[in-house]
Formats: structure tokens, C-alpha cells, sequence
């Protein structure tokens, strides 16, 4: 068990409800509903929640709408509303223990992991939208239809006005900084709505951005179930723009829901993201970035690199290398340090995912490692599993686990290895292994992806534009890309 000794800083927050921002105020539930939060490493319960009522959707989106309306974020200079999030990014910094601590304790992320990747990189990514506040420009434009008469055009970049912002329970506080840094760098007023069973470091986000100078209205906090938050916020004619990351499913319901004022909608959905290792791969590098594209958050990453596909002369040393990783592996609490793989996020995602293993084995699937769940932790752990010799058609091959579970194939032709990556209605991430830099970048312009890693997998940054192809989005996370989407583009055409 673990010797874990919650700080007392979190210990008192915790002992409180955590409580949503609207407006210029932090407030329970209008109704005063609460429900748990549940530390997956233990599966006892930490916290206790508000769940927002209509109501509260309803003053949420008001708050927005009146701050936006009134010019309370874009009255200020470009440059003023940069510092601000610069400040946040410094403030996100300074209380870098307790927000990992809040991570590992509702995220089941590590503490290291937490404190030394995930807080410095969401910092790092309002440091990158703080930057672009100055930078929002349009262009001049020449008239090619009217002979004999001056023309001034122009186009301008203006905000979109209120974007709700749906963030999923695997990566909360970096997730959630994807979509806030951009509408707030963009100039827009925005309602965040965490999911669920991750909303501790959501509410201390709003803290931050608060302290930092983000005016009341400008930045709401709404916490609760998305089929019922979310979807109000989605349907909301008060909302001009949803920012949604979660399942394809959803997803669809996203989209249904948008409908009614045609708001804009950008979605960063599932994946089964293939792993093609060539012959003249480095194996020791491939084998150990494999291992870690798939098991690294207990698979619950979208970009997991999920199905491994190996030509066939090198096929079973690189199997059996992975697998020895998955059997070595050792599982428990986040709060243990030194785990290599934590816990699943919730009991019903343990049964979803295990029942997904199940299927495997049923379908003939040969199993290498794992395979079983972990009892007698008291949480929600599933072994490192590793599935080879598995085929289209098997379930764990054409769907997303979202678990710790490998599917791997072998393939004979390089030339025909993209038309077989491809084969998946997910197109959202993939990784390639090979020495021959042609080879690599051949398969990559061949790949339907929306992101590409070249001997490496899951590398992020602020600047890269994330999303994807085919049923894996629509839109991207990161870069000028991403900020664009928190734009409308207008055009002006001045006779002189």
C-alpha cells in the first residue's frame, strides 16, 4: 500500500465542495447537488463536487455573453491581456506541487509525471497563446473586378464571441489549457466544463486565472455530467462556439446539438493510432518507444499508439520485446512512487476495457502479456496487455480501448503499409520507425493522420497543431491553428 500523506493544503480544499465560477462569483449548484470524485488508484472517495444545474447553465452563459458584450476583455490592449496570461502561466508555476497533487489524486497520474512534464507544459502553453495576442492580424487585399475605381480591402480577425470549452478526465489541466490559452488569447469569453470525475484541477485553474487579472465573466467554470452540462452548453444559442475532446460519439451528439444557431464546432475525438516499424528500424529504440506510445497513461492517451504493425523479419523479436516490457512492468497506485503504470480512471472503464481483452482472447487473438485485471488494490488497474498475430475484423483491432492494450501484425510490403495503416475509421495520430529518412517521409505523406512522429511517439507542443483526420475530428489543438478557430474572419471592401 501506499505511505502516501496528502498535503495539507489539498486536504483542506478537499474537505470542501469544489465550487463553479460564474460570473464574478464562485457558487454551489443552484439546487446544491453534489456528486463524488473518486481517487482511481484507491477507489475511495476524495472530494465532493457541485453539479450544475440549467439554471446555472443558464447565468454561466450570461456572464459570458455580458462580459463579451461589453468589451470587459477585448477594452483591454492586446499587450495587457498577454501579460495576464503570461502572470497565469507564472502563477501556474508557483503552485506546481499542489496542482500535480490535485492530478495524481483524481487523474491517477504520477506526482513526478504530473509535476515535471504535465504543469510545466500547460504553463508553457499559455506562455505560447500569450505571445500570439499581438500578433492577430489580417491582410490587404486587391480588387480584380472593376475596372477604372480605387478600392481599400482589407480582412481583420475578430473573436468569436463566447466558446464553451468541453475538456474529457485524461488529461484535465493540460486539456483544459489547450482550449482556454487560445479563446482567451483570441479574445473571447469562455465557460470551461471539466468532465466529471476530473474536475479538481479545473477549479484550481479558475483560481489562477482569477489572481492573474482574467476579468469576472470572462473565464466561467461550470462542473457536471456532459450529458447534461455539456450537452445545454452545446445546444445554448448564447454560445457561439464548442470546443469539445472526448469520443466520437459524442462527438456526433456535439454536432446534433450545435444545430440550432449553427454555432461552430471544432472536436478532437478517438484514434487507434498504428505503429509501423520497418526492417532497418532501430529495434532497441522502436521496441521501448512502442512500449512506451501505448501503456504510457495506462493507454488512456487518444494518440496511444494502439495497433503495431512490424515487417515480418523482424516481427517477432519486436512483439516479444514489447511483451517482456508489459510482463516487467510494475502496476499500482499513482501514489506510489516508482510505478511504471497506474490505474484506469473509473471501475466502469476498468470493465470496458477488460471486456475489450476478453473479446481478443475469444477471437483468437495470441496474447503475449497481460491480459488480466489487477484485484486487491482497492483501485482500477488492468495489466500492460499485448495482443499479436491479430487480424481486421477482431474487435481490439478496428476499435479504441482507450486502455493498456497493444494489437500487433505483421506486414511484408513497405509499399503497401499506408493503405493498410489507413484501413481504420479513426485517422487521428501514427508513428513510423526506419533508418531511411525517404522511406519515413514517403509513408508519412501517405498516412490519413493528423499528427505524424518519425522514430518517436507522442511528442507534443503548444506550436504543433494537433487534431485529426476522419473520424477523429474536426479542427486542431496547439498552434496558429488552433487560435484561428476562436476567430471569425471579416472582410471589408472601402470604395475611395
Amino acid at each position: 500500500m501506499s505511505d502516501y500523506r496528502m498535503s495539507a493544503g489539498v486536504r483542506a480544499r478537499l474537505a470542501l465542495p469544489q465550487r463553479m465560477l460564474i460570473g464574478d462569483g464562485w457558487c454551489s449548484a443552484k439546487d446544491g447537488s453534489v456528486s463524488d470524485v473518486y481517487n482511481p488508484s484507491s477507489g475511495e472517495i476524495i472530494a465532493h463536487a457541485a453539479t450544475a444545474t440549467a439554471g446555472d447553465c443558464e447565468r454561466a452563459v450570461a456572464a459570458a455573453r455580458a462580459s463579451f458584450d461589453a468589451g470587459i476583455w477585448t477594452g483591454l490592449t492586446p499587450a495587457q491581456r498577454g501579460r495576464i496570461l503570461w502572470r497565469a502561466a507564472d502563477l501556474l508555476e508557483s503552485y506546481a506541487d499542489e496542482v500535480a497533487e490535485l492530478e495524481m489524486l483524481d487523474a491517477g497520474k504520477s506526482f513526478a509525471g504530473a509535476r515535471n512534464a504535465e504543469v510545466p507544459f500547460a504553463a508553457d502553453c499559455l506562455r505560447y497563446f500569450a505571445g500570439w495576442c499581438t500578433k492577430i492580424e489580417g491582410s490587404t487585399k486587391q480588387l480584380s473586378t472593376v475596372p477604372g475605381e480605387d478600392f481599400h480591402i482589407y480582412t481583420r480577425r475578430e473573436p468569436i464571441g463566447v466558446a464553451a470549452l468541453i475538456v474529457p478526465w485524461n488529461g484535465p489541466l493540460v486539456q483544459a489549457v489547450w482550449k482556454v490559452a487560445p479563446a482567451l488569447a483570441a479574445g473571447c469569453s469562455c465557460i470551461l466544463k471539466p468532465a466529471s470525475e476530473t474536475p479538481l484541477s479545473s477549479v484550481r485553474l479558475g483560481e489562477i486565472l482569477l489572481e492573474a487579472g482574467v476579468p469576472p465573466g470572462v473565464f466561467n467554470l461550470l462542473l457536471g455530467g456532459g450529458s447534461s452540462v455539456g450537452q445545454l452548453l452545446a445546444e445554448h444559442p448564447g454560445v457561439d462556439k464548442v470546443s469539445f475532446t472526448g469520443s466520437t460519439e459524442v462527438g456526433r451528439r456535439i454536432i446534433d446539438a450545435a444545430k440550432g444557431n449553427l454555432k461552430k464546432v471544432s472536436l478532437e475525438l478517438g484514434g487507434k493510432s498504428p505503429v509501423i516499424v520497418f526492417e532497418d528500424a532501430d529495434l532497441e529504440q522502436a521496441i521501448v518507444g512502442a512500449a512506451h506510445g501505448i501503456f504510457a497513461n495506462a493507454g488512456q492517451v487518444c494518440v496511444a499508439g494502439s495497433r503495431l504493425y512490424v515487417h515480418e523479419s523482424v516481427y517477432e523479436l519486436v512483439v516479444e520485446g514489447i511483451g517482456r516490457i508489459a510482463r516487467d512492468m510494475r502496476v499500482g497506485p499513482a501514489t506510489v512512487p516508482g510505478m511504471d503504470m497506474g490505474p484506469l480512471i473509473s471501475k466502469r472503464h476498468l470493465a470496458s476495457v477488460n471486456q475489450m481483452v476478453q473479446s481478443g482472447i475469444a477471437a483468437g487473438a495470441r496474447l503475449v502479456a497481460g491480459g488480466q485485471v489487477i484485484d486487491g488494490q482497492g483501485g482500477y488497474f488492468m495489466q500492460p496487455t499485448v495482443f499479436a498475430d491479430t487480424r481486421r475484423g477482431m474487435e481490439i483491432v478496428d476499435e479504441e480501448i482507450f486502455g493498456p492494450v497493444l494489437v500487433a501484425m505483421p506486414f511484408r510490403d513497405g509499399d503497401d503499409i499506408a493503405a493498410i495503416a489507413n484501413d481504420n475509421q479513426y485517422g487521428l495520430a501514427a508513428s513510423i520507425w526506419t533508418r531511411d529518412i525517404s522511406r519515413a517521409h514517403k509513408t508519412a505523406a501517405n498516412i490519413k493522420a493528423g499528427i505524424l512522429w518519425i522514430n518517436c511517439h507522442g511528442i507534443p507542443d503548444a506550436a504543433v497543431p494537433f487534431g485529426g483526420y476522419k473520424q477523429s475530428g474536426w479542427g486542431r489543438e496547439n498552434g496558429y491553428e488552433s487560435l484561428l478557430q476562436y476567430t471569425e474572419l471579416k472582410s471589408v471592401v472601402a470604395r475611395l
